[in-house]
């Protein structure tokens, strides 16, 4: 039997749970769930892939009441990153349920569309605490109603400078209600935390460990001149389907990425300097195929979770333990096999014998090979994304698209891969030696009986 029928679900959370192919609960789920469905406060330690959101997006779920049109849940986030994505697993778990409504309500999105969009009230928000703070305080959302609050990854929210926040939205909404937070990490300032906003809390810690015979994990000693080269070396002798590359600082993430992409790579950088737009078209494209190298910064990569991501490698040594131990819990998910590298100069010798006493082992270290292949070779991502401006606005859906592609354009629906959805516009990945054939079909045909100008991205 599916362990989650154990837990008095609603029918309809249930028949989601199922459909989505839950085969039983993770850890995490199997220890926080029961107290969660209970009403009870939780603080739980948990890493990314964990299972978490599922746990507390069930528990929210279940004490919606959808025929009252107010605000019950209020998730807060660290990024925008890992909004987006934690409100698109609510939204799957929510399927089955008719009628609710939920906002992701972050910063650097423009005011107005939230604004209109909080003319009736939601029963679930997602959001960044600065940007949930700031609607509270116009009074543009309400909290009087909350039921659940939900802290995800609420130790990286504090390092970013978010405590005030956090600690001003708990006194803005209902003064009755359950706490739930999830953190990667103990330190003192989150059980601080947990000791204003929780009332007895449950403790739950997970040590989901990763498995050393899944995750390789390598060092290579390389000086900065020529770090560039070596990675270029490592992702041609790898061939990764897919590849995050970590850097600590936005500027490097831009010369990593146009340095990969003058040598032939697909190759994009994503920090938090880009605007929202922007943003989502890079992580599209890397989850869809078109885009084989993502160079990211830890905080722009947070929530990120890419299936099926065989290599990681930290183009600078992490600050910190923890911050390794995210990077290289990229890869290596659901039992699949990945690779971790560190590149490491003789000035970061530190930092790594940091992590080496974490772990408690050396980690395996290699001479990087002489440097001599800056040539251009192509190394190009399998698929290309096409943009079409029109979305969910339009009444169009994923499969108003293919029907579009495998109809009038011909194609084999094997050369189509991902197609996502947004609001006003949808990207669908082709094979990249199809691509200008679609294009061209698309341009020349119509969607739902409708003509949409039809672009390549990138």
């Amino acid at each position: 039997m599916n362990d989650f029928q154990t837990l008095g679900l609603d029918p309809a959370l249930l028949s989601t749970v199922e459909s989505l192919g839950y085969g039983g609960m993770t850890a995490i789920q199997r220890e926080s769930l029961p107290a969660i469905l209970q009403g009870r406060d939780v603080i739980a330690q948990a890493r990314t892939g964990s299972g978490k959101t599922a746990a507390f997006g069930l528990g929210l779920l279940q004490r919606i009441d959808v025929s009252q049109i107010r605000l019950q849940a209020l998730v807060l986030c660290p990024t925008r990153e890992l909004a987006d994505q934690v409100s698109k697993a609510i939204r799957r778990l929510a399927v089955n349920i008719p009628n609710v409504k939920l906002l992701t309500l972050c910063g650097g999105m423009p005011l107005g569309p939230q604004l209109a969009s909080l003319e009736h009230d939601p029963h679930i928000v997602v959001g960044t605490p600065g940007r949930v703070q700031g609607h509270l305080k116009r009074g543009s959302l309400h909290g009087g109603g909350i039921k659940v609050l939900v802290l995800d990854e609420a130790d990286r929210m504090l390092d970013m400078g978010f405590e005030e926040a956090i600690d001003d939205i708990v006194g803005r909404i209902a003064k009755h209600h359950q706490t739930l937070l999830f953190s990667a990490t103990y330190p003192d300032a989150i059980r601080a935390v947990s000791g204003r906003v929780q009332k007895d809390p449950l403790e739950v810690t997970v040590e989901e460990g990763h498995d050393a015979t899944t995750i390789e994990q390598r060092v290579v000693e390389v000086e900065p001149p020529v770090k560039v080269d070596v990675l270029s070396r490592i992702l041609t002798q790898e061939k990764p389907e897919a590849a995050l590359v970590f850097c600590n600082m936005r500027k490097d993430t831009e010369a990593v990425a146009a340095e990969l992409d003058r040598r032939g790579f697909s190759a994009l950088a994503l920090h938090g300097d880009l605007d929202q737009r922007d943003r989502d078209e890079v992580l599209v494209r890397f989850a869809n195929h078109s885009c084989g190298v993502l160079v990211a910064t830890d905080v722009a990569a947070r929530g990120l979770d890419i299936a099926g991501l065989p290599l990681v490698v930290s183009f600078d040594v992490a600050h910190d333990p923890d911050t390794h131990t995210h990077r290289v819990g990229r890869t290596g998910r659901a039992g699949a096999s990945g690779l971790a590298i560190v590149l490491a100069g003789s000035r970061e010798l530190n930092k790594l014998r940091a992590i080496e006493e974490r772990i408690g082992a050396p980690l395996p270290r290699h001479p990087a090979r002489p440097a001599n292949e800056a040539r251009k070779v192509l190394n190009l991502a399998p698929m290309k994304t096409l943009v079409i401006d029109g979305g969910r606005k339009d009444k169009m859906r994923p499969g108003d698209i293919l029907g579009a592609l495998t109809g009038d354009a011909g194609l084999d629906g094997k050369d189509i891969g991902k197609i996502d959805v947004y609001a006003t516009r949808a990207y669908v990945a082709i094979r990249r030696d199809l691509a200008n054939k679609a294009l061209e079909r698309l341009r020349a045909g119509k969607i739902k009986g409708r003509s949409f100008r039809v672009r390549p991205l990138g």
